[in-house]
């Protein structure tokens, strides 16, 4: 059985879209146990309008919720929050295998660090999107948006964690990784950007193919993106904008006049296909990369099939057994640029 924890209390349509979501994951997988924290009145409350196995999903009361404006230090020592909680529990217990929330990212990366900790040797953890490519599968983003501020070595470890996740989550056996750069050449970018490429380039135990621009992130030949948090955020905003701005055109355009929407009819099964490939739910969150267990940061505006496929997605990091692949890479990798940053 794999025991998930979900914060049933996270996000801006909680606890309907975190319940709704669970049972629609635990329905899916039958080696599913999800423990869901949180209001238990409130939480039951939704629980009861659905059909599950109640042997395979379980409620644990927590009074406070942390909500957007707390800051995010204060309310992971002073609330008894339902997210809090599942960190305590996931920390203390060996066979719960990870957590998936759609609250505070603030809190999400503080409680990671300060009640669950870092794997061994990972200097900070990383926020990693899996987002759609031309290719029809995913490239992930680390880091979107945990480091603002990020060291070369930090960024060399961001591609080992790439890396690991690429193989152990989406069965990618030889993942290709890319340093986001304002030019592909090798002399391009900021002091910091120019020596983090001189240790891609030597490092073990990754593919590293060069430097990338924003727009390979989703059109290129790339599986990982290594990127500080304000650059690798700034890219991930424009991506979901863009994607966004792209759809309600079409929807726009194919509604304006009687023509436009017989010639939707025509092409409607490709454009349904576009959505689709363009869904950025279907991956569930943000893996927390370099973390002691699988956390997923899900959007705080997240839907029940959000939810779900975040969940199905921890899940599938547990079995990929991307903990272990991570240590080992550690292990294998040079890592001497760590002794001067």
């Amino acid at each position: 059985m794999i025991k998930i924890l979900v914060d049933a209390m996270g996000g801006d349509n909680a606890p309907y879209a975190t319940v709704a979501g669970a049972v629609q994951a635990v329905n899916k997988d039958k080696e599913l146990h999800l423990i869901l924290t949180g209001r238990q009145a409130e939480v039951n409350a939704e629980l009861k309008k659905y059909s599950y196995d109640l042997s395979r999903v379980e409620v644990i009361d927590c009074p406070d919720v942390i909500d957007m404006n707390d800051s995010p230090t204060e309310a992971v020592k002073r609330k008894q929050s339902s997210l809090i909680a599942a960190y305590w529990l996931l920390k203390k217990e060996d066979d719960i295998c990870a957590l998936v929330t759609a609250g505070s990212t603030g809190a999400t990366i503080v409680g990671g660090q300060l009640i669950l900790g870092r794997i061994r040797g990972i200097k900070r953890p990383a926020l990693c999107p899996a987002i759609p490519n031309s290719r029809g599968g995913v490239t992930l983003l680390v880091d979107c948006g945990a480091n603002a501020e990020c060291k070369s070595v930090m960024l060399c470890q961001f591609a080992l964690l790439g890396t690991a996740y690429a193989k152990a989550g989406f069965n990618i056996k030889n993942p290709r990784v890319g340093l986001l750069n304002n030019g592909t050449e090798e002399h391009k970018g900021d002091p910091l950007r120019q020596e983090t490429y001189k240790y891609l380039s030597e490092m073990k135990g990754i593919d590293f193919i060069g430097n990338v621009e924003g727009r390979d992130i989703m059109l290129g030949e790339c599986d990982v993106v290594v990127a500080d948090g304000f650059s690798g955020n700034i890219a991930l905003k424009s991506i979901e904008g863009c994607g966004k701005l792209i759809l309600s055109t079409l929807k726009r355009e194919f509604t304006s006049s009687v023509s436009s929407k017989i010639g939707y009819l025509f092409i409607r099964k490709a454009i349904k296909r576009m959505r689709a490939q363009l869904d950025f739910d279907k991956a569930g969150g943000a893996l927390l990369l370099g973390l002691k267990k699988p956390v997923i940061k899900s959007h705080g505006s997240s839907k029940p099939e959000t939810i779900a496929n975040s969940i199905a997605n921890a899940a599938g990091i547990y079995r990929g057994k991307l903990i272990p692949a991570v240590e080992e890479l550690l292990s294998d990798a040079d890592f001497t640029v760590g002794d001067n940053d």
